[in-house]
Formats: structure tokens, sequence, C-alpha cells
């Protein structure tokens, strides 16, 4: 019986194909399968996958016309045959020992999900996250829902294990909207809603490239698709009373994080067009009260307070504005 599926999503990243699978397959934990995804490359990537195919058994092939990141996963996981699933983007790649230390947590404390942290990098440097790492509980077996913390985190989707079973019960997969990106955002966030046993260990295991400009993340007309993933996320709580109930409060604020680090980086027409949206859903938030000032904290109330009723100032003070 095969332990680990890892799922590879390949779209035109032949620059780092090989560096990615060659992690996978070097693992200290051999009982995996590794099943790649491609959303129809239109450069090499293709060959370099059936060239580990032909050398190695365990590694298999999903070809298929470009239809997005969210539907490609989701044929991932339904064709995995592991007792848990794995996530592996393909300009990453992974420490030799990521399979066997996170396989040991999840079996030793019967996890539905087993989190590690990891290194950022690029041509010119390598750094470890630390993003919210003083605030995540270490080595200590939680649910999530009662440490919303969890929930703030970069979704980062590939540095969990998930017990397949998990995800099949829960009927947990990616939104498929053609052409969209972000769609980790929805997936992680009901993932850990769902969870009821997490462990996250401070061991880096993951090498995250912060440089590839063809990244869809680095893609700024797809800036509306996370629009998206958060009315996902309000509908999903919503057909789930006690995680409404819990994290109602919190969704906004999160929402709020995401849409200003997106609204800093897009031009000036698309600011504008981005703003009414986000407007709308503040708008929508305080009609359904969801607006708790203490969730946010001073700063980003006011700033809240502004996108509702002056969004003309917000985008005047975009970039004098902290928070």
């Amino acid at each position: 019986m095969i332990t680990i599926s890892i799922l590879v999503p390949v779209y035109n990243v032949e620059s780092y194909l090989v560096q990615c699978l060659e992690s996978i397959k070097n693992q200290t934990f051999q009982n995996f399968e590794v099943i790649c995804i491609n959303d129809g490359s239109t450069d090499h990537s293709l060959e370099i996958i059936k060239k580990f195919i032909a050398l190695d058994q365990r590694f298999k092939l999903i070809d298929k016309s470009n239809t997005g990141y969210g539907h490609s996963m989701n044929k991932g996981l339904a064709a995995c045959q592991g007792e848990y699933v794995s996530i592996v983007e393909s300009d990453d790649y992974i420490l030799p020992n990521m399979l066997e230390r996170l396989y040991q947590i999840a079996s030793t404390n019967n996890l539905d999900v087993a989190r590690c942290n990891y290194y950022k990098f690029s041509k010119k440097k390598v750094s470890l996250n630390n993003e919210l790492i003083d605030k995540i509980p270490h080595n200590k077996l939680i649910k999530p829902l009662n440490s919303p913390e969890i929930f703030y985190q970069s979704p980062s989707i590939w540095v969990n294990l998930y017990r397949k079973d998990f995800l099949i019960q829960n009927n947990i997969k990616f939104l498929e909207t053609p052409g969209a990106s972000y769609q980790d955002t929805s997936f992680a966030f009901k993932v850990y809603a769902l969870c009821e046993r997490f462990m996250f260990i401070n061991e880096p295991l993951l090498n995250y490239r912060v440089d590839n400009s063809g990244s869809s993340i680095n893609d700024k007309q797809k800036m509306f698709c996370v629009c998206d993933e958060y009315q996902e996320i309000v509908n999903f709580t919503k057909k789930n009373l006690n995680i409404y109930k819990i994290l109602k409060f919190h969704i906004p604020v999160l929402r709020y994080n995401c849409y200003r680090w997106n609204f800093l980086r897009i031009n000036h027409n698309s600011r504008k067009k981005f703003l009414k949206i986000w407007q709308k859903e503040i708008i929508q938030d305080y009609s359904e009260n969801r607006i708790q000032k203490n969730y946010f904290g001073r700063k980003k109330y006011l700033n809240v307070f502004l996108i509702k009723n002056f969004p003309f100032i917000y985008n005047m003070l975009k970039f004098f504005i902290k928070k």
C-alpha cells in the first residue's frame, strides 16, 4: 500500500522542474507515489516528467489541457492512492527528510494535518520564514478552531501533510474557476476549519521560491480571483454554523490583510475597480455584523472605516497608511 501521494501541479516550469522532482526522488522516506499534473504546458515540462517516469515507476502523469490550477489539483486528489497527501509546487524543492518527518508526527499523533516551516529563497538570498512563528503553538496537538491564529498564516498548502480520508470525508476541494489564481486560499481555510487534530513543527523542510516571475501570484491581472476565494469562505462558513460563530469576526480581518497586499501592487485603474469590490464586501460585513473593532486593532479599523465611507481618501493615502 502506498503511504504518501505527492501532487505536483505543472505549468511551464522547465527551468525548475528537474530540481523539484529530484528532491522528491531523493527522499529518505521512499513509500510514495508522485502524481505530476501537467496543465497544458507549452515548454519542455512534459518531456521532463516523462523522463522521470521512465526511470522510476513511482512517478505518474496526468496530462490535460490548460484548465487551471484548481481543476488540476482536484484531478490529482481524485487519483491519489496514498494514506496521506502532500503537495509540492513545481518551482520549489524539498529537503531530503521532509516526508519522513511529517509522516512521523502525523502517524504518531493520528493527525488530520501536519505542518512544518520553510525557507524562502531566490537567486540572491535564503531566509527562514518567520511569519507568526512566535504565535503558533509548536509540537502541540491542537484543533485550529481553538487557536484562530493558525488561520492568519499564509495558506502555504505545500508545507502540510494531509490525511486523505480527512479530505474525502469533508469533501475539501479546490475552486475550479478557469484561469484563476489564489485557489489555495479557500482550500487552506476549509482544511483548518474542519481539522480536529493538527500539529505544527518549527522545522524548515521546504524551499519556497520567491523569484519566479511566472508564478500566478505575481500575475497582477489575476488579483480579482482572490475575491472569489473569500466569497467561497463566507459561503462555506455560513453553511457550517458552528464554524461561522467562531470565525465570523476573523474573516474580515483575514480578507483585509490579503486585499491590502494585492491593492498596493496593482495599477491605478485596477485599484479603483478593486476598491469598489472591497468597499461592497465591507458594507456587507457590517450589515451581517462581522466587523468588530477589537479584532482589527485601531489602525486597521480606521482603514476599514475609510474604505467603507471614503474610498477615494483611502486610495489617496494608501502608501502613507502603514497597515
